[in-house]
């Protein structure tokens, strides 16, 4: 996973005290793993897409938000390549057009313009969970198996194919991680405040108490251990899929056909590392109405200890929190992998243009420029010793007379510092969501029902789990 708030009138939450940061957060919120929110500057009715006045013959680039803000690394890349055909005395131009609205509303924007033909893109930016869905139906060309190397991270190589057919270009990828507030760790007495591999829930939660232990001496605003992104969304989708994949290796819900091979056993198991997670005495109380904006706010206004956000909270918290005040480690347990990929439209007249502008936008320095403006990077080279970006290189430091706006604590080579040794393992380790054409039918049907337990009576989870693995086998097909 990209997206912006879903602050309500009348929902009860604090005001917010960081303006400054918010800004950024509504800006950012467009989160890599798959989220839910609004863009500007288009029609959510219409679908029209925020660029307009394509030139004929140029390669249509179909995505959603860029994180990074207006003009951000992905535009700067198309600006690269244009440059580059130009310099050549080649033709080919990439124009690159964001889409409005959430990640479901860009999904059902690309899957009307394609099935329609009513818009001529030519690459489209896919959810790493919509892969299957648009190739199943014939909307995206498989490519040829150049366009995918050995220097892409195994894990987020995995959600480019479907069926056995490459079908797709990993871009960015995502991956969940645990952010935490290290002065409240040391205020509260805990010594060793460096969380790392093999961190799990229990000595998570432990923290958690010592932290709570001390109470308003911590910090003025406390209240609770850690947030989350509980709403009925991709967001406790993706929670759900991190606990049920944390207890057992029946998480993976379906098989390499998208059909549904989970057990009430399973469902029960994940289910009950959900609550344990999330129980009250641990979890901010607005979660369960909270996405990655608001999550994110809830935590910089230090309301809790400890958050599960997504990469780009990085760069985002580090504008207004210290290396010494923020901490970031992997996720206990199993982390769930997100991202985008390029693909090629079926209509496109452009193909062969297309495939080499992909090509160049998912090559090594790409994938470096990515990672330095705060994206996950997809190659291993990117975290190594690869190329270094050479177009969009971090601020220079402050000097006398202007102050660096970038104060994400980078390594000596210019990469966001805890890149190498937290982010890539991470990605590594992450698990992918169900694989299925009918993703967007499993994901209704798993959050409809994982919402109940947020409820004033929730069910029991060998409850929850009968009624969740009937209505997963009406939504999708069975072994």
């Amino acid at each position: 996973m990209t997206r912006g708030s879903r602050l309500r009138a009348g929902s009860g939450r604090r005001p917010r005290s960081l303006a400054p940061l918010l800004a950024a957060v509504l800006t950012a919120a467009l989160t890599l793993g798959g989220c839910t929110g609004s863009g500007d500057g288009g029609s959510e009715a219409t679908g029209r897409p925020v660029e307009t006045g394509v030139a004929e013959g140029d390669i249509v680039v179909a995505s959603g938000r860029d994180v990074t803000g207006k003009g951000g690394i992905r535009q700067k890349l198309i600006d690269q390549w244009n440059r580059q055909q130009e310099e050549k005395g080649l033709a080919s131009r990439a124009r690159l057009v964001e889409l409005p609205g959430s990640a479901d509303q860009q999904r059902s924007q690309l899957l009307g313009a394609l099935q329609s033909g009513s818009a001529e893109y030519d690459v489209v930016n896919l959810d790493v969970t919509w892969v299957p869905e648009f190739a199943d139906a014939g909307l995206v060309q498989p490519l040829p198996e150049d366009l995918l190397d050995a220097d892409v991270i195994p894990s987020v190589a995995a959600t480019a194919r479907w069926k056995g057919k490459l079908y797709a270009v990993p871009f960015n990828s995502d991956v969940g991680l645990l952010f935490y507030r290290r002065d409240y760790l040391k205020k509260a007495g805990v010594t060793d405040t460096e969380l790392g591999k093999g961190t799990d829930w229990a000595t998570v939660q432990r923290l958690m108490g010592t932290v709570g232990d001390a109470g308003r001496s911590t910090a003025d605003g406390y209240e609770k251990g850690w947030t989350t992104q509980l709403a009925p969304y991709e967001g406790l989708t993706v929670n759900g899929i991190e606990a049920f994949a944390s207890v057992g290796e029946g998480s993976a819900l379906t098989d390499g056909a998208g059909r549904y091979t989970g057990s009430e056993q399973d469902l029960e198991s994940g289910i009950e590392e959900l609550r344990a997670r999330t129980q009250a005495p641990y979890t901010l109380g607005d979660a369960d109405r909270s996405d990655e904006a608001e999550s994110l706010g809830d935590f910089a206004d230090g309301r809790t200890a400890f958050l599960r956000h997504w990469p780009y909270a990085y760069g985002t918290l580090h504008q207004t929190l210290t290396g010494e005040q923020l901490g970031v480690a992997p996720l206990p347990g199993r982390a769930v992998l997100g991202g985008q990929n390029l693909a090629v439209a079926e209509g496109s007249q452009r193909a062969f243009a297309a495939r080499e502008l992909i090509r160049f936008l998912t090559g090594q320095e790409s994938e470096r420029c990515l990672l330095d403006a705060g994206f996950a990077a997809t190659r291993l080279s990117a975290y190594q010793n690869g190329p270094t970006c050479r177009l969009a290189k971090p601020p220079a430091p402050a000097t006398q007379n202007a102050e660096s706006t970038d104060r994400m604590p980078r390594d000596e080579q210019g990469r966001p510092k805890y890149a190498r040794d937290i982010l890539l393992p991470a990605l590594q380790n992450a698990v992918q969501r169900p694989r299925t054409p009918l993703y967007g039918a499993f994901t209704q049907t798993l959050t409809t029902e994982l919402r109940r337990l947020y409820t004033d009576k929730p069910p029991s989870a060998a409850h929850l789990a009968k009624d969740l693995h009937a209505k997963l086998k009406k939504a999708l097909p069975q072994t």
